[in-house]
């Protein structure tokens, strides 16, 4: 495991932080979700962005850029989300070499576990 704080921005290990949602377990939250969503772009992980996108709005494939290198995460806000609901919006900027992106993504529960629904960019 590593002692490096983990790509999604909290002092943390990645194995105690985003690693042990990518390994199977549940993110408790809409916003640890969407930071272990984050931290799987940064390692290249599809497979768990597909397997946390909601069966509703998730693509057949997903082909990720391994040019793309991710540089940070900055939570904006976050509403609802939390184990007392049963939707969720977070509001991030994530940074990558030349630039950053900012969405508001929203999350639903599917039989128990938080998803990813869609985004819309923010300008």
């Amino acid at each position: 495991m590593s002692t490096r704080s983990c790509p999604c921005g909290l002092l943390v290990a990645y194995g105690d932080c985003c690693g042990r949602y990518h390994s199977g377990a549940a993110a408790p939250t809409a916003e640890a979700l969407m930071r272990s969503r984050y931290s799987a772009f940064v390692k290249g992980d599809a497979g768990y962005l597909l397997r946390t996108w909601h069966p509703r709005t998730r693509p057949g494939t997903l082909e990720l850029d391994p040019r793309m290198r991710w540089t940070g995460l900055e939570i904006l806000d976050a509403s609802d989300g939390s184990a007392f609901h049963s939707v969720g919006t977070v509001e991030f900027r994530a940074s990558y070499r030349g630039g950053s992106l900012h969405e508001r993504s929203r999350f639903e529960r599917v039989d128990g576990a938080w998803v990813y629904v869609d985004g819309e960019f923010v300008q």
